[in-house]
């Protein structure tokens, strides 16, 4: 097929690139600024756009069969306006011009944070989004973007949603580059002792899972719903922050927060890093995320798509390890 990624600069993005190009897919990648991509992968046509701009998107969608929407702001700070003009506007941008440009299936990449709502997860499925309850302006934006997206499946026009949870690999800039980063500097916490149970998704996993579900998207049992996909390898958070740091020769001692001081300090922290460009150390959502178990169970997922992940967490830690030598 010739596939649209959109977003197809990140380490998930030109993962998925790759692993559609893989599958013999010719791929079009849009994003706001040029990258490298199209040149480490050969075949792979750029353009550049907006999914704010309906125009980008309309040139962008001209003459594709799919669309892989991964285009979105991730970020703990940021005005509502920002997340809601990018996550919900572009992503109804995206759908009403690749609908009309004869698109005739759509992978929606969401994140399980649509249907987190404060309590654990455990051996969970994908409920339903959930943009009234969903913590944080990111979460809510993509549980609104993930609704209209579902609402959207129809004859001829197959969409399903991924919700790949904390992905991870070598040059991940998000959850490892953070962890490492606050490794070396002595400042690495967990909150309640890291002993909850979390699902991560090596990178190369995820991206595979998003070519299987670009397959089988048309199946009866597949679209118009909404799948998380993982390892399904949940480890405690102290493991799992102790094998990233140790992968970069930083392991130390993790110092634990209450559950009670570290959300008191997210929340004084989300006023005062209200206005900033910076990140705050610390969030509700991300003291809520660390204290809570979150995990799920895989078996519909891996029925449904065809898919398994073949990089287990131990092999990818070694991976993650080779990357720093």
């Amino acid at each position: 097929m010739r596939v649209l990624v959109t977003g197809g600069r990140g380490l998930l993005g030109e993962a998925t690139v790759s692993a559609l190009v893989r599958e013999g897919h010719r791929v079009r990648i849009m994003q706001r600024t040029s990258s490298e991509v199209a040149a480490r992968i050969e075949g792979v046509e750029e353009v550049l756009g907006d999914v704010r701009n309906r125009e980008d998107v309309r040139g962008a969608c001209s003459h594709m069969d799919a669309v892989v929407h991964l285009a979105a702001r991730v970020a703990v700070t940021g005005s509502w306006a920002e997340f809601y003009e990018v996550n919900v506007v572009g992503t109804q941008h995206v759908f009403e011009e690749a609908r009309a440009a004869g698109v005739k299936r759509v992978v929606h990449v969401s994140s399980p944070s649509v249907a987190h709502l404060g309590h654990a997860l455990v051996g969970a499925g994908a409920t339903p989004a959930d943009a009234h309850s969903a913590r944080g302006h990111y979460s809510r934006s993509k549980a609104m973007a993930e609704i209209y997206a579902l609402d959207s499946d129809s004859p001829g026009f197959a969409v399903v949603a991924i919700r790949p949870h904390l992905v991870w690999g070598p040059g991940d800039t998000q959850l490892v580059a953070r962890i490492i980063e606050r490794a070396r500097q002595g400042r690495l916490f967990v909150v309640a002792h890291g002993n909850a149970l979390v699902d991560t998704t090596y990178v190369d996993n995820a991206a595979d899972a998003m070519a299987a579900a670009l397959e089988h998207a048309a199946d009866a049992e597949v679209h118009g719903r909404a799948f998380v996909v993982s390892n399904a390898e949940p480890r405690p958070v102290r493991e799992l922050f102790d094998r990233m740091a140790a992968a970069a020769g930083c392991a130390g001692t993790i110092r634990s927060v209450p559950f009670s001081l570290a959300w008191m300090a997210g929340a004084i922290s989300e006023r005062i890093w209200a206005k900033r460009e910076t990140e705050p150390p610390i969030t509700t959502f991300l003291a809520e995320q660390l204290a809570t178990a979150h995990w799920f169970d895989q078996r519909e997922t891996q029925a449904a798509l065809s898919w398994a992940p073949k990089v287990s967490l131990a092999e990818g830690f070694e991976r993650l390890r080779q990357s720093f030598l």
